[in-house]
């Protein structure tokens, strides 16, 4: 829990309404003492790592600052292939803290960033924490499952316990609105649901080996190396596989580790300065320059987050 501390940053110093909103987020490591029979992988873990931030923020800013965690929420989404999402927004338990009138303004500020982005989504009456109403969004990976991961919360608790203040546009001390937003949640969720949405078969941006690069026999290795080199200059993830097995057998497990592109390398790719591709999708390429091979990794980029990445290098 990280919340305190963040707190404590926007405590160090006396905050003018000017100043807001004022984000602070960090990568952190959090602890949930969950029972033995419920852990399940990456998917329920006892240590996780976890995207927080929290917004401190003016009454008027509240629907914007929502509306922009929304839009980077579904831009990160996108991005790794999600597209079909649950959306809950949870309202004022029977049990709170805080005051009603705002309670109802943050609600509202919610659902006003929903609808005017057209996005559909269930209430869960009652269902907020004692002290802020939430959107919770979970994404559906290629089996149809739900998966809890972007949290958008009020807290009217924590600004008062720690007695947070601006100083408004007439002097006087006033309280600021608190939002804590998780995007992905769980890191190691994310990357397991990421495993389970794409089956391992990742999109070549995302792929951890992007190509492996397979010499036929010993004496195509240091071929191998450089077309290798060719495709690691370029910024891509390459290997070379050479070990002493059988050409197939290499193509084979390549095949089971789901690797985007194989290029097979001989006497007369060597010769050529080429290399017979195979990808993952589309089967046997035939042999190929390299500068063509390179040519088309990069242009299965075009339109991924790694995009324009690449045209900075």
């Amino acid at each position: 829990m990280n919340c305190p501390f963040h707190i404590q940053i926007y405590r160090s110093a006396l905050r003018s309404y000017r100043e807001l909103p004022m984000r602070i987020a960090e990568l952190g490591t959090v602890y949930r003492y969950e029972r033995s029979g419920v852990l399940h992988g990456l998917m329920r873990v006892r240590g996780f790592t976890q995207d927080d931030a929290h917004i401190f923020c003016l009454p008027d800013q509240v629907a914007n600052e929502v509306g922009d965690v929304l839009d980077l929420t579904f831009e990160i989404m996108a991005a790794f292939g999600f597209d079909e999402y649950d959306i809950m927004l949870s309202t004022r338990p029977d049990k709170y803290v805080g005051d009603p009138d705002i309670w109802e303004h943050a609600t509202e500020s919610l659902r006003e960033a929903l609808v005017s982005r057209g996005l559909d989504y269930d209430i869960d009456d009652g269902g907020g924490a004692f002290y802020g109403p939430k959107i919770d969004i979970k994404i559906t990976d290629a089996l149809g499952r739900a998966w809890q991961c972007t949290t958008v919360q009020f807290d009217f608790n924590l600004p008062d316990r720690f007695d947070l203040t601006f100083q408004d546009d007439q002097g006087n001390r006033s309280r600021p609105y608190m939002v804590h937003r998780a995007i992905l949640g769980s890191l190691e969720r994310f990357f397991g649901v990421l495993v389970e949405h794409y089956a391992g078969a990742f999109p070549l941006w995302l792929a951890p080996v992007q190509a492996v690069v397979i010499p036929i026999a010993d004496r195509h290795v240091e071929y191998a190396q450089q077309v290798a080199a060719q495709l690691q200059d370029a910024g891509f993830r390459a290997d070379v596989d050479d070990r002493s097995e059988r050409m197939n057998l290499k193509i084979r497990q390549a095949q089971l580790q789901k690797t985007p592109y194989m290029l097979v390398v001989g006497d007369r790719e060597a010769e050529a300065g080429a290399a017979a591709v195979r990808t993952r999708d589309d089967g046997d390429l035939g042999a190929l320059p390299m500068d063509e091979v390179v040519e088309r990794l990069v242009g299965e980029l075009d339109g991924t987050p790694v995009a324009s990445r690449r045209r900075r290098r």
